[in-house]
């Protein structure tokens, strides 16, 4: 029964693969679903913060390269004659998407059980994960200066329509 289940999942990962959009969309519509059940139930607040931490490592393994430039790796060119080498992540986006909207689905199905729902003081969890978030960042973009990446491309360059070469024969 379980094989017959993961191998049904395993298939409509598998063709959601190319639709980037829709699947980051189905994210945003769950995270959407997720904060929109918290603020009614005015509870869970250790859930969210667990899972707030858990996309920021997430968000960090996304936006890191898979080589530290500094020890493990081959170094980022950084004059016009060294050889170009791709920026590669150390979590590949479809990973990334996968991990969240699993931690979203689970997040929220915790939200059905009151042994989650432990009461803390929310401000201060919002206000150390703000932090933590900015520290972070802050880490990561001086790091992307340091080495010259930029974690995120926008697709493939496309260039205009040139002229039709029509066969001669």
């Amino acid at each position: 029964m379980s094989a017959k289940f993961n191998q049904r999942v395993q298939y409509w990962l598998d063709k959601s693969s190319p639709h980037t959009t829709a699947r980051w969309a189905s994210l945003v519509i769950a995270l959407l679903c997720y904060v929109a059940r918290v603020w009614f139930l005015r509870g869970f607040y250790i859930v969210s913060y667990g899972l707030g931490i858990y996309n920021l490592n997430l968000l960090l393994g996304f936006i890191t390269p898979q080589f530290d430039p500094e020890s493990e790796g081959p170094e980022l060119p950084t004059k016009a004659d060294e050889e170009f080498r791709p920026f590669v992540r150390r979590l590949p986006e479809f990973k990334f998407w996968y991990a969240s909207i699993k931690s979203v689905l689970i997040g929220t199905a915790m939200t059905f059980f009151s042994v989650f729902d432990v009461p803390v003081f929310w401000p201060i969890l919002l206000l150390y994960w703000f932090v933590l978030f900015f520290v972070t960042m802050k880490r990561q973009i001086r790091h992307m200066i340091k080495y010259r990446y930029v974690p995120f491309s926008f697709g493939k360059k496309r260039y205009g329509k040139g002229p039709v070469v029509k066969d001669s024969k």
